[in-house]
């Protein structure tokens, strides 16, 4: 078995893509914590790839937000205020409602029925407690429904904050009761959507992110 916390090499095909989807799961599961700094040489040792490949990798994460390229510290993982938290769970909100409620009027029915299909998924990652592969269905369900409000800036809006956000929505989960919480949000939120009931969904949605703030308040 693996020991717990272990960073495991990267295999070498499709090289790049999977070096910055390893180097994004370290930052959100805090493997590298926030405020540090990354040595590179070190890193790409572990990861088992040459510093080019890394270096690269870095920068892509970079331009997400997840990392700082700091004059004379070089590249440090970005640490957010509570008040950076709660203003972009704020605008994520208005995004999010904004995209639900043109969803409701807009999206076909191939379209919902995906949708639900990453529900699913998610589900059935819930079902056997993975939090990080539940974590990207959940993501990937929000940038879904920005999707489908046919408004590419509002979903590149919406991706470029949820990038932003990725540790502090995955430590939201942390506590079975407050993850429980999320799912049931969740589950409204596919109930309304399916409906296309707009009102319901911006109450879900407006719930959902509300929620979202204090299940990471007190931990940041």
């Amino acid at each position: 078995m693996t020991p717990e916390g272990a960073i495991l090499p990267v295999s070498r095909h499709t090289l790049h893509g999977e070096l910055v989807e390893r180097l994004r799961d370290l930052i959100i599961e805090g493997k590298l914590l926030p405020g540090a700094r990354i040595n590179e040489g070190v890193l790409a040792a572990k990861l088992g790839v040459s510093r080019t490949p890394m270096r690269e990798a870095i920068k892509t994460v970079a331009s997400e937000g997840l990392i700082a390229l700091v004059p004379g510290r070089g590249a440090v993982i970005r640490k957010f205020t509570p008040q950076d938290v709660a203003e972009m769970l704020d605008v994520l909100r208005i995004l999010e409602v904004a995209a639900g409620q043109a969803a409701c009027a807009r999206a076909g029915d191939d379209e919902i029925a995906t949708v639900c299909a990453l529900h699913e998924e998610m589900m059935g990652f819930y079902a056997v407690r993975d939090r990080l592969e539940y974590y990207k269905c959940n993501q990937a369900i929000h940038s879904a429904i920005a999707r489908l409000s046919g408004n590419r800036f509002l979903a590149d809006q919406h991706q470029a904050i949820q990038a932003r956000l990725k540790r502090i929505r995955f430590i939201g989960n942390e506590e079975p009761t407050k993850w429980a919480g999320a799912v049931a949000e969740h589950e409204a939120i596919i109930a309304a959507l399916t409906a296309r009931d707009a009102a319901a969904l911006t109450q879900a949605l407006t719930a959902h992110l509300n929620a979202a703030w204090h299940r990471v308040q007190d931990i940041l």
